[in-house]
């Protein structure tokens, strides 16, 4: 049977935890009423897993949860609370949460996450799952703005000028009218900007420039 400790500093809401939790099957080993109370809690009943709100007056529940990463072997720990942002889904997961719960969220719900952290899982209510996709998301279009403005600046600046034009769908002409260089020069700007960068087409030229970012930031990079 799976223990649990129930952490929340309003008794109201250990009391009902614990009720979900013990009606579905979960073993309840223990209580606390605040933050600074976990530690003497896990090393007296030993559980699998800790539900912790997050809001407490004395101790939060992310101090909490590093103080019990910093332990050998420490129980997972399900992080609760009746109100959350992006911000604070992400602030529990890297304090070493295995899981994000609002409180109010459905008995079976409660308990099904109980026992998938305890089997080693993580556990993400839907709100919070979308804003760990939306984390993950935005740094991986970081990451890929990164590896464009870095490809770029190995061109030369004449040719990153002439390439920063090419997602604006200018032709060769247009763009030498810009650039005050001749039709001639641009495609040789262009040809050599594209064998450094490894790419055959000019829309893959024009899709890295927009991934870049401006390209006028990375002019002169």
């Amino acid at each position: 049977m799976t223990r649990a400790l129930v952490v929340d500093d309003d008794s109201l809401v250990r009391r009902l935890l614990t009720s979900i939790l013990t009606s579905q099957g979960i073993d309840v080993v223990g209580e606390a009423a605040d933050g600074d109370e976990v530690i003497d809690a896990v090393n007296a009943r030993h559980p699998d897993v800790v539900l912790m709100d997050l809001h407490m007056a004395r101790v939060g529940g992310l101090a909490a949860i590093a103080e019990l990463q910093r332990r050998p072997n420490p129980p997972a720990v399900i992080a609760l609370t009746s109100f959350g942002n992006d911000d604070t889904v992400l602030a529990a997961l890297r304090a070493g949460a295995k899981g994000f719960l609002a409180k109010d969220a459905d008995p079976h719900h409660i308990a099904d996450a109980v026992e998938r952290v305890a089997a080693g899982e993580g556990a993400l209510d839907p709100a919070s799952a979308g804003a760990a996709i939306r984390h993950l998301a935005h740094a991986f279009d970081d990451q890929r703005q990164v590896r464009a403005h870095d490809a770029l600046a190995a061109l030369t600046d004449r040719e990153r000028e002439v390439a920063a034009l090419v997602p604006s769908g200018l032709s060769n002409a247009e763009i030498g009218a810009q650039t005050y260089c001749s039709e001639s020069t641009v495609k040789a700007h262009l040809s050599r900007a594209m064998a450094k960068l490894g790419i055959a087409s000019r829309t893959q030229l024009a899709v890295l420039v927009d991934r870049a970012g401006n390209p006028t930031d990375t002019i002169g990079a």
